[in-house]
């Protein structure tokens, strides 16, 4: 929205009321700018639920257009490792599950936007299912 508004300020400026010079084209780069840092930073909402037989990952975006939705369910003994790696004001969450085909495969969420807390939480929730999986293995 600040990206329209910017864009629709700089036009009123530029046809109608020509009170900003040369400063008007920051009423277009401003908000753009913003919206490529928004975008780098990754999918906004990030749900998870352990609870059941199956850990399900939604990872998407406000904005539907920008990037395409993440969706992924598998079995709670198919975990194998986590990592969660932050860099600068980007987090990751990179999950390792055991696969048919190729032995394991790597999934990768954007949890940037997950406060401490939150991300606190995921660990001990995948702490719990990686104990549980290697308390059956044993």
């Amino acid at each position: 929205m600040i990206t329209v508004f910017g864009i629709a300020g700089f036009l009123a400026n530029k046809y109608r009321f020509n009170v900003l010079g040369v400063e008007s084209y920051l009423m277009i780069i401003v908000p753009v700018l913003l919206l490529i840092i928004f975008h780098l930073n990754g999918r906004q909402i990030f749900e998870y639920d352990s609870d059941g037989e199956a850990l399900h990952f939604k990872n998407r975006n406000i904005i539907p257009f920008l990037s395409k939705p993440l969706h992924d369910e598998f079995p709670k003994y198919k975990l194998i490792k986590y990592d969660i790696v932050s860099i600068f004001f980007i987090k990751r969450l990179y999950i390792t599950v055991s696969s048919k085909n190729n032995g394991s495969t790597m999934l990768k969420y954007q949890v940037s936007y997950l406060t401490r807390k939150e991300v606190n939480d995921l660990k001990l929730s995948l702490n719990k299912v990686l104990k549980a999986n290697k308390e059956k293995k044993d």
